[in-house]
């Protein structure tokens, strides 16, 4: 039994990379819920959704949303007058009014978003991290922003800061729970260490649970040579006062993971010497195998 904490895209591609390995039976994903918002009438959950895509291997080569996918919703809209800045396709907005009409039938998400996972027909557990609603703010430019908007609108500048709205509510549902004490490993993605997978860790009694599990806790470094290939991280670790590289896995997750996976040596921690980079369905599986042998070690 395998557990992975999984926000972006790093996160959903070590995730797949883990289904070759152990099979859907045996895998369970726990999903960043901060990037959830309502649009358009329907309940969003990039991370959680991303994760799923992935294993079913239905994920756009633009690295969001479906293959494939139509977007005659969004023409329509746009046709109507709507400045539309958030898309969704039409098959992903099919998705998303499932999940809404299972929340609105008095479903806990972690139930509504599992029909969709169970949907796509995945044997995998994609769990969110909680089934209270949490959102990521980012202070940028003296203003706040929620998070997809900071990232599409403000194209990921600078940060200041970062809020958690409503985390304080939140708590570790019981399938999060019941995966972490049964697993046999647990492996970090590598995925931003401040806003996908920091709010993870910041609901309460996850961090918690996390540090008394009997299982090894790997984090697989989101850095490659050093440096992040997309996205954020760079700039939110900046904020957080963490350091770049595989320094910045290791104050981040202080007190939770046993070991990491990098391509450069941990200062206090034992690191398994892999390259981590994940541009290919190979290069996916040996990542997740390093990994796993690694949390074997440290048993």
């Amino acid at each position: 039994m395998v557990v992975v904490l999984a926000g972006g895209t790093g996160g959903a591609k070590l995730a797949r990379g883990m289904l070759d390995l152990v099979g859907g039976d045996a895998l369970t994903v726990i999903a960043n819920t901060g990037d959830d918002s309502l649009r358009y009438g329907v309940h969003v959950s990039p991370d959680p959704d991303l994760v799923a895509y992935w294993l079913a291997d239905l994920i756009d080569e633009r690295g969001w949303g479906i293959e494939g996918d139509t977007w005659h919703e969004m023409e329509r809209r746009k046709a109507a007058g709507e400045e539309i800045w958030f898309n969704l396709g039409d098959r992903d907005l099919e998705w998303c009014r499932l999940r809404t009409e299972r929340l609105a039938a008095g479903e806990r998400l972690t139930e509504a978003h599992g029909a969709v996972v169970t949907g796509l027909g995945i044997a995998a557990r994609v769990l969110p991290m909680c089934d209270e609603p949490v959102a990521t703010w980012v202070r940028t430019g003296g203003a706040w922003r929620a998070f997809q908007e900071f990232m599409i609108l403000e194209r990921g500048a600078e940060p200041e800061r970062i809020e958690l709205r409503g985390i304080e509510a939140a708590r570790a549902t019981p399938e999060v729970l019941d995966a972490i004490e049964r697993a046999e490993a647990i492996v970090i993605g590598p995925s931003n260490p401040v806003v996908s997978i920091g709010p993870i860790l910041a609901v309460p009694g996850l961090r918690d649970a996390l540090a008394a599990a009997r299982a090894p806790v790997v984090a697989v470094s989101p850095f490659v040579g050093g440096k992040v290939l997309k996205g954020p991280t760079e700039a939110f670790c900046r904020m957080a006062g963490l350091p770049l590289g595989t320094a910045a896995v290791e104050q981040a997750y202080a007190g939770v993971v046993d070991g990491v996976v990098a391509d450069e040596p941990a200062r206090l921690l034992p690191t398994r010497l892999t390259d981590v980079l994940m541009n290919t369905p190979e290069a996916r599986r040996r990542v997740a195998e390093e990994a796993l042998a690694f949390a074997q070690t440290l048993k």
